[in-house]
């Protein structure tokens, strides 16, 4: 029996194994970056082991200080997680030769099927040659043979570009697994992504624990997953499970691992097979009733499975919650935490890695956390899910929860023939409208504030009635130097009337709570401050100054970081003076183990270049200037 367990990775799915570790009676060991110092995996767990840096090539990524890390903490186990090292038969070998225990497959196992190349050799659907690919074999997949999450993969629709797109990935994948190894496959468009979770003992039972539809990506990263896979055929469900069972059974599998199909035109193709817990794991432990880490526990102690798994029940959507703005090319954010509450309560789990007061930082991926939802039905898990994302209250970086909301009420979703991984692609301009009512949030905020200081705004009520007092933000909806502008002014009885928008009337005013009715509804909106944001309800507004900041003018075509970074490459012969065409790639950035492509904004001359590789930036910093040819123009 187990004592001690590390978990060789960090945020939400460290807590979770954790938290099974406390149900088991296991003592748990984290390890950590300097950059995640005082993160909530490392709060959790009984013990913790520093593994100095920050990058991930330096901490999480170096087996053998992870190795070393159990053996000093007394560990007697090691559990990769996933990602990272969770599908490299090194450090598999590693720690079994250190005499520890792996919570894994055995590394022969991982080796012939954890790289994707090797994999779809062993199972007769070998990648193409990056040499041989034509016109004809368009559009193709650049795609890492290690690790995954989207990370290393690209898709290529001509093929001069195939070059430069491989080099881009293999660079991607070298800093996210530490292995550059690409590949290319065709790509299959607008298929759906469904998988098989199984569950192998030493003892040769092999489950497999149902379908999941994990369709909806974006930059090829799953960003909602379902189980069971809807509207499948039932004869093509059962090929599903039966070619899976064979895929681990040819190679000897134990524990958990899933096997991915993309399904198009009533066809499964085989993509690849993980040999890890997946990071969607939850929706089939909801549905079967089961807890996927003790099962890799006690497979890993030698225990045996019964011979058939649990009957399946219900329905059960997970969505992912990102620091991120999908808007803005899904550019990713960061920053404090200041308020993280998620909902919980019957039907609905939440995995995370944060809590409020946490800080969100570039080394990571930007996932705070997985809520999930199951109920009887695919429609009321939806709804249940929508609903209690909507509850949350979330103060900091920007993030993809109206996304997600947006999603799970969209048609494309709730009618499942409509599933794609396209759907993005098809649907992203209209699920990133922003929610209505943010000019009555702005109103909210505008009576909090004055609430809060009166004075601030040419004081309370007079006799001789002046003009209105006025105040404006900037939110998602209304942008721009005006933004959302209200107007208001005191009462006799210690109220405001507003003025504009019209039809608003206040209910109630204090510093953290407005009420107002609108068109004979009362709607109330929690107020809270932090880093000059007004939070109104689930609306985020910025106060418009009356007077500009004269530092925060910018020279026209200036191209500003998106977000804090590292400036990874900048393009071949780019120089100042040059000549660059709009929409040309001028220089890439890494955040969040994601590269982030910079172009030219317009046609025009490089007038400045203010990036190198290498070089790290903040959110706002000047990369580099193009002078358009609509403003030399002007200045002729």
């Amino acid at each position: 029996m187990l004592s001690t367990l590390l978990v060789a990775n960090r945020g939400e799915i460290a807590c979770r194994i954790f938290r099974t570790c406390r149900d088991l009676g296991i003592a748990t060991v984290a390890v950590y970056s300097d950059a995640d110092a005082d993160a909530l995996h490392v709060r959790e767990a009984d013990t913790a082991v520093r593994l100095p840096g920050a990058a991930p090539a330096d901490t999480y990524l170096r087996g053998d200080l992870i190795v070393k890390a159990a053996l000093a903490a007394g560990a007697d186990a090691v559990h990769p997680g996933y990602g990272f090292l969770s599908e490299n038969p090194g450090f598999a070998r590693a720690v079994t030769d250190a005499g520890l225990v792996w919570i894994g497959p055995p590394p022969a196992t991982i080796e012939a099927m954890a790289s994707k190349t090797r994999a779809k050799e062993l199972l007769g659907v070998p990648p193409l040659a990056a040499a041989d690919v034509t016109a004809e074999d368009l559009p193709v997949l650049v795609k890492a043979a290690a690790g995954g999450g989207g990370r290393g993969m690209r898709v290529v629709r001509h093929r001069a570009d195939l070059d430069g797109e491989l080099k881009a990935a293999s660079a991607e994948a070298l800093s996210a697994f530490g292995d550059g190894e690409v590949f290319v496959e065709p790509y299959v468009e607008n298929g759906r992504h469904v998988e098989v979770q199984i569950l192998a003992d030493t003892h040769g039972t092999v489950w497999t624990l149902g379908t999941r539809d994990c369709s909806l990506q974006r930059r090829h990263q799953k960003v909602i997953e379902e189980s069971p896979a809807p509207g499948l055929p039932p004869g093509l469900v059962a090929s599903l499970y039966e070619r899976s069972a064979a895929a681990a059974k040819a190679v000897g599998y134990t524990g958990a691992g899933t096997v991915e199909f993309l399904v198009a035109d009533g066809r499964a193709h085989f993509l690849e097979m993980n040999t890890r817990l997946q990071v969607e794991h939850p929706v089939t432990e909801a549905v079967f009733g089961v807890d996927l880490v003790a099962l890799q526990i006690a497979v890993a102690e030698g225990d045996a499975l019964p011979p058939e798994p649990p009957e399946p029940s219900g329905h059960a959507i997970e969505a992912r919650l990102y620091a991120e703005d999908p808007a803005a090319r899904w550019a990713p954010q960061t920053g404090r935490l200041h308020t993280f509450e998620l909902p919980g309560g019957p039907g609905l789990r939440v995995d995370t890695g944060y809590a409020s007061g946490d800080t969100v930082g570039v080394h990571y991926d930007a996932m705070l956390a997985k809520v999930v939802a199951h109920a009887p039905t695919r429609a009321a898990a939806a709804r249940l899910l929508a609903r209690g994302l909507e509850r949350a209250r979330i103060h900091g970086p920007s993030t993809n929860r109206d996304l997600l909301v947006a999603s799970l009420r969209h048609p494309g979703f709730t009618e499942p023939a409509r599933l794609g991984t396209d759907f993005y692609a098809e649907h992203l301009d209209a699920l990133t409208v922003p929610p209505p009512g943010e000019e009555y949030a702005a109103v909210a905020a505008a009576l909090a504030d004055a609430a809060v200081n009166p004075s601030r705004f040419g004081g309370g009520w007079r006799n001789v009635r002046s003009q209105d007092e006025r105040r404006a933000y900037t939110g998602r909806a209304g942008t721009g130097d005006g933004g959302h502008e209200v107007a208001y002014r005191p009462t006799r009885d210690g109220g405001y009337q507003v003025t504009s928008p019209p039809g608003v009337r206040a209910v109630a005013v204090a510093a953290d709570r407005v009420s107002l009715e609108v068109g004979g509804i009362v709607r109330h909106f929690a107020i809270a401050r932090h880093d000059g944001s007004v939070y109104a309800g689930p609306h985020r507004l910025t106060p418009v100054p009356r007077f500009p900041d004269p530092d925060d003018q910018r020279e026209p075509g200036s191209l500003l970081a998106p977000m804090p970074g590292t400036v990874v490459r900048v393009a071949d012969g780019l120089a100042v003076g040059g000549r660059v065409e709009a929409g040309q790639p001028l220089l890439w950035l890494e955040a969040m183990k994601m590269e982030h492509r910079v172009t030219a904004p317009a046609s025009g001359t490089l007038t400045a270049l203010h990036a190198a590789p290498g070089r790290q930036v903040e959110v706002g910093a000047l990369l580099a200037v193009v002078s358009t040819d609509a403003q030399e123009e002007l200045s002729a």
